[in-house]
């Protein structure tokens, strides 16, 4: 299974395409003058091209090829995961949004100064820096023969993408220099209208690989009648364990923290709230991700039950024709589509589209917080000219950085990859950074800085101690010293069923059979917890005056100006 020219060229058409979008931006009138034209677009966005370009950087080629693969290996409970986008898009839309449109401002982590201290605003930055840089290589390093092994089984979702008869580094480099040229040259406004773009791309090639799938499988009522033979359509499941995978609570109420930490404080979508004309219309682009969510999402479970009517329990893993879970979509596409030219070039550009939007929504964002966070406060003023050039700098210059740990990513080999894919936790101990400060008033710094450092301590640990449980788990069954041989008959499966099986992990194991979607409400609940603890032990912060200001809780706080010895009043 070949790609034919048609599909080559439709790929082809997608990098154009958006490096077209971006050189427009760069040359003509809607040229990037300033750093608010180049970070925030001006704050002129409509609400359409806003929630596009927010459904964009959250539907990444991750959700694309992983949501599939989950529903055809352990069926539809995955679904209960749209029951905690209601929550986790209501909250940031009249929580966070107001507080961040109405400070004006273009980091969030400019409000952790405000609220806290330079400090804290400091580590948040650098903690987010950390995250996204150590994220997007992976996002980048996507493109692997289709034939071959994966790169890597990358640990917590973060999906390894195989394509028939690409040349490797001639595809990552493509994506990766396409991506960053656009992001360089035309801001955030080419981000967002390039996401449109990649938006409407990731719904086709979705679109046509369910519609052909089913056709081929005899309709849709014949898919259903399969996946339910199969035990492929669950129930309610309201298991309350946490260290239970997938049930109702670790998806609906697990994921709401997991939103949270996404939309409400992640400055990769909190500076698209922020380039918006209002904040009615920041919060309107908020709601309109709700319905594209829920579609996305049972695009993805249809797409899971078509291949499970194809192949049923006779996977293309189990027969030796992909190596991973991760491949088996694209084996799917391939096959199902390998006699209709030009669809097949339409899905593997709907999964570039989703890497391509997610890597410059972080492109974007960095450039941002290190001019707003790291650059400005600390040198003297310059011309808007310099910081706009500056910025343009910045962005490539995360771009090519991420080609780089691409490509050292690809020497290194699966434990690297696994350890930095850890990192992608941090957004947990942030969310609860911003809680702390939003939510409890008499927080101080100390509390704020002695919070965020126990979460990352807490996130690292769990992280790194699930991950050698599961690779000890997975090591070959021993007894009396000797490895039990895979020969393939039941007496073998018995005898390590037998072996392997344990009881209830409790204790320290307990932690590490966390279920991942309960990660981000565990490590941001110990940022707040320690947080006021440590402020109580070291004297809370004195708020004179609470009160709602325009549907925003907003408290007056003494703070001290650096070096002249004055008190200043400011509410926050």
């Amino acid at each position: 299974m070949h790609f034919s020219t048609v599909d080559y060229v439709i790929f082809v058409l997608l990098l154009v395409a958006s490096a077209g979008i971006g050189l427009y931006y760069a040359f003509s009138g809607g040229r990037q003058r300033t750093t608010q034209e180049f970070l925030l677009a001006d704050r002129s966005m409509s609400c359409l091209p806003v929630s596009l370009s927010l459904l964009a950087t959250f539907q990444s080629a991750v959700a694309i090829l992983g949501a599939p693969s989950e529903i055809y290996t352990h069926g539809t409970q995955y679904w209960f995961l749209g029951c905690s986008y209601f929550l986790g898009l209501l909250i940031p839309a009249h929580i966070f949004i107001p507080v961040f449109y109405r400070l004006h401002l273009s980091s969030t982590y400019q409000y952790l100064e405000l609220r806290f201290s330079k400090s804290v605003r400091i580590c948040g930055t650098v903690t987010f820096i950390f995250q996204m840089v150590s994220y997007m290589h992976g996002d980048v390093y996507q493109i692997r023969y289709f034939h071959a092994f994966p790169l890597v089984n990358v640990y917590l979702n973060l999906f390894v993408i195989t394509v028939t008869g690409f040349d490797l580094w001639g595809a990552v480099l493509a994506m990766g220099l396409v991506c960053t040229l656009y992001t360089a040259l035309g801001g955030l406004k080419a981000v967002i209208w390039t996401d449109v773009f990649q938006t409407i791309v990731m719904f086709a090639g979705q679109l046509a690989v369910i519609i052909v799938g089913t056709h081929q499988a005899g309709g849709i009522a014949e898919v259903w009648k399969k996946a339910q033979n199969g035990s492929r359509i669950s129930g309610l499941d309201l298991n309350p364990d946490p260290l239970e995978r997938h049930t109702f609570w670790t998806l609906g109420v697990g994921g709401v923290f997991l939103m949270l930490a996404l939309y409400g404080v992640n400055q990769a979508q909190v500076q698209r709230y922020l380039s918006s004309r209002t904040e009615k219309v920041a919060i309107m682009s908020c709601y309109a991700v709700f319905p594209c969510q829920q579609i996305v999402l049972t695009m993805g479970c249809l797409m899971g039950l078509v291949m499970y009517a194809r192949y049923g329990e006779e996977s293309p893993l189990d027969k030796g024709y992909v190596k991973s879970n991760d491949q088996m979509v694209l084996y799917f596409v391939m096959d199902v589509l390998q006699d209709l030219p030009g669809l097949p070039g339409l899905f593997v550009a709907c999964l570039f589209s989703g890497a391509l939007s997610t890597i410059s929504s972080a492109f974007n964002s960095l450039a941002t917080v290190t001019m707003e966070d790291l650059i400005k406060p600390h040198v003297a003023p310059m011309t808007e000219a310099r910081a706009t050039l500056l910025s343009k700098m910045l962005a490539l210059g995360y771009g090519l950085v991420c080609l780089a740990m691409a490509y050292i990513a690809s020497l290194m080999g699966s434990v690297l990859q696994a350890a930095l894919s850890i990192f992608g936790m941090v957004g947990g101990p942030l969310l609860g950074l911003f809680c702390l400060g939003m939510f409890f008033p008499w927080a101080n710094s100390t509390g704020a800085l002695v919070g965020l450092v126990s979460g990352l301590v807490m996130a690292f640990w769990i992280g790194i101690g699930s991950f050698l449980s599961r690779m000890s788990a997975s090591a070959p069954p021993v007894m009396n010293g000797t490895i039990i041989p895979d020969v393939g008959n039941m007496t073998t499966a018995l005898m390590t069923t037998l072996i392997t099986s344990k009881p209830r992990p409790s204790g320290v194991q307990a932690l590490y059979s966390l279920s991942y979607m309960w990660y981000s409400a565990h490590n941001s609940a110990t940022v707040v917890v320690v947080g006021l603890l440590v402020s109580f032990l070291t004297g809370k912060m004195r708020c004179f005056q609470m009160s709602v200001h325009k549907g925003v809780l907003v408290g007056l706080y003494k703070i001290s100006e650096k070096g002249k010895g004055k008190k200043k009043y400011i509410y926050i």
